[in-house]
Order: C-alpha cells, then structure tokens, then sequence
C-alpha cells in the first residue's frame, strides 16, 4: 500500500453513484455496550453509580483497562498528507479512507477504532496532540502521513507513550510483504539469505521492508529512489535515506533501476513509478515480482508474468493481494489482549510467519498468501503477537 502525489480528478457527490451512496453519513457510528431502559439503568450507566468507578479508577489508573473502552480501543491517526493513491489531500478529505480503517479493524479483529484527523502537518504539534490524546486508547495506528516526517512522528510516540504506536503504511505493509516473500522463496526453492532484493521506493513503505528483511536474514539489498540506487557515495541523502545507505552498503551500488535489476531475484516496488518489462526480463530465471503501488502497478502483473514465477499486486482483481488488512487488525488484536508497551520488531516477525504458514501445503504461484477474507488470519496472528510480546517481556497481562 503506497501514497503518491498524484493529480487527482475532482469529483463532485453523485446521490446515484452507489459509492456515495454507501458513504452518505459515514460509514461507522457509536453504539451502547450496555441497556437504557429505565432510571435504574441510568443510575448504573451515569450519575451516581459512575463515580465509583471513576473514584476506582483515579485510585489505581490501571483499572481503566477494565472498567473503559480504552483496553480495546485505538486511534487511527492522520494528517492527510500522504493518502493511499492520492497524496496530499488534507484531513478531511482523509476522513473516509480512517472510517474505513476503522470498520477494517472491527471487521477483522473485533478491535474498535476512531479516526483522529489533524489540521497540522507540523511534527512537534502531531506528537504533542497525540500524547494528550492517549490516555483515551490502547494503542495508536499512524496513518498516511509523508514521508520522512512519519518517521519522527513514531519514533518519538514510541519514546513518550507505554501503548503500543504503530504506523501501518510502513509496518503493516511490510509484514505482509515478508509473509509473501517467505512462500515465494519455498515455491521457487530459495534462501533469505543468498535473495537479491531490489526495492523500488525508499518512502514510509520501502524503509520499513528493507528492515523487516534484513532482520528475517536478507542481506544483498538496494533500494531505488528517483535518482537511482541509494548508496554512501550520493550526497543528496535525508537522514532516513543515509541510514539507508550504511545499511545496504555491502551490496548496493550505483546506477539506475535497469541496472539494479540485473540478475535480481526479488523486485518490491513501492514507488508508484513505472518500470519497464525490458528491466524485469534481466532479472533472474523464476524471478518474484511484487508490484504493490495503488491503483496502477509499477509492472502490470500480466507483463511480469512473463518473466517471474510469482508476482503479487497491492490490488484485489489479481492474485496474491499484498494488503495491511491481513496484519494490521491480529497485530493490535494480539497487543491489546496482553496490553503490550509496544509492538517490537520479533512481534512483526511473527505476525509475518504466521500468515505465511496458513497457506501450508496448498502454496502455488497464484496463492503465495491467504486472502483478507480468510477467517483464520487474525487469530493465527494476534496468537503469534501475544506469545512473543509474553516471551520478550512487553506484556503487561501476562496471562
């Protein structure tokens, strides 16, 4: 799931267009978890009966977790910069891409969540406005915000809040893309550790897979930006980029995709650029072709078809969708369930292995993943997530 600025065709509500249709009023709404029949259940629900709890709550914070929404409950959290497929388009216009994360992780993972859209672009002010915001939910999910700003904006989250932060258009795709990759090699009888990746995009997207797969035991990596491969001898580097560089120096070197590509056996593409079928026929013989850019591929999988032995899409009209919603709601599922401080990289590991072994012997080239709708991808990975987080020692409900 990638974010570029694109120009976008405004479009005006048509009460027609099924579409609209279906978002007329959004898409969610608050219900009651308990009855209001009478004065009796009043009592209970609001004044007087609620200033026990609310006495017993200030006396030991912890039993909020039990007596509030807040142990299931997370924020899905935007500024609109970077929405998936259209780029900068403001928190409101945002609004209907956070209800429909929101509905993803009730449907997915019986997690509830609420969309929190920021007018503020600047790093201090969304950091700030987060941490007075928390005490509300369990955990954060970041979402569509730019690049590198994202990158700041977690890690200081993570630093100032003992509930799990997550951002999703880095992490969660990057879970997803480990899974694939892990049956795309068994398929075509490879190792982690003799892979040749190429990652076309050094955004949100492609720094968190370069990390996920180095950390799963790849180790010849480039990643690719708009001016070429990334590497230590460029002196036009952000920060996030130069780490980059220093991580993938023992394999990367320069020159432009084309050249990157030669002789590759992985290509991930999360650039939302184009790259040439004359490119992807250099690669190796049973070559993995993951082109995950939204709505257009980098390499339309019916060109890399021709030259790959696997080739996934971000899309749900192709085979082997490469989407968050297959990790996002199990991972927040299984970090609630514990009350996990954060959600470690061994938890993004795990999650990652336990939706590549649901497709267990059934493996193929057109089924290297299960499908979003598959009902035992939550719970296979809120279990994996629990375990480590019980194992690492970041659960606080050990049991």
């Amino acid at each position: 799931m990638v974010a570029t600025d694109i120009d976008v065709q405004l479009e005006s509500p048509d009460p027609d267009d099924p579409v609209f249709a279906l978002h007329r009023g959004g898409k969610m709404e608050v219900a009651a978890t308990v009855p209001l029949r009478d004065a009796h259940d009043l009592s209970l629900s609001y004044t007087p009966g609620v200033a026990r709890v609310c006495e017993a709550i200030a006396a030991d914070p912890e039993t909020a977790h039990e007596y509030t929404w807040v142990s299931n409950t997370v924020a899905v959290v935007t500024d609109g910069t970077a929405v998936l497929g259209l780029g900068d388009i403001g928190p409101s216009a945002a609004m209907p891409v956070m209800e429909g994360k929101a509905v993803l992780f009730k449907q997915f993972g019986g997690v509830d969540a609420i969309p929190v859209a920021l007018d503020t672009t600047d790093v201090d002010e969304i950091v700030e406005t987060v941490v007075r915001l928390a005490p509300t939910f369990g955990g954060i999910n970041l979402e569509d915000i730019s690049s590198p700003r994202c990158f700041e904006i977690e890690r200081r989250l993570i630093d100032a809040l003992d509930i799990p932060v997550f951002h999703d258009d880095q992490h969660g795709t990057a879970v997803v893309v480990l899974a694939a990759l892990i049956n795309a090699v068994r398929l075509t009888d490879r190792d982690m550790e003799d892979l040749r990746v190429v990652i076309s995009g050094a955004g949100a997207a492609g720094v968190a897979i370069t990390q996920i797969l180095r950390s799963a035991g790849v180790r010849r990596i480039s990643v690719v930006d708009r001016a070429g491969v990334i590497h230590t001898g460029r002196d036009d580097l952000n920060e996030v980029k130069r780490l980059l560089a220093e991580q993938t120096a023992d394999w990367a070197r320069p020159g432009s995709i084309d050249d990157a590509l030669v002789g590759a056996d992985v290509l991930v593409g999360v650039s939302g650029g184009t790259i040439a079928e004359s490119a992807v026929a250099t690669m190796a013989d049973d070559a993995i072709v993951f082109a995950l850019a939204n709505p257009n591929p980098e390499v339309h999988p019916d060109v890399a078809s021709r030259h790959a032995a696997v080739v996934a899409t971000g899309r749900s009209d192709f085979a082997n969708q490469i989407n968050n919603v297959l990790v996002f709601p199990g991972i927040f599922r299984g970090a609630l369930d514990v009350r996990a401080t954060e959600i470690s990289e061994s938890m993004k590991i795990a999650a990652a292995r336990a939706v590549a072994d649901l497709v267990g012997d059934d493996l193929a080239a057109s089924y290297v993943i299960p499908s979003p709708f598959d009902a035992r991808v939550a719970p296979a990975v809120a279990r994996a997530v629990t375990e480590t987080a019980r194992r690492e020692g970041l659960a606080r409900r050990p049991y």
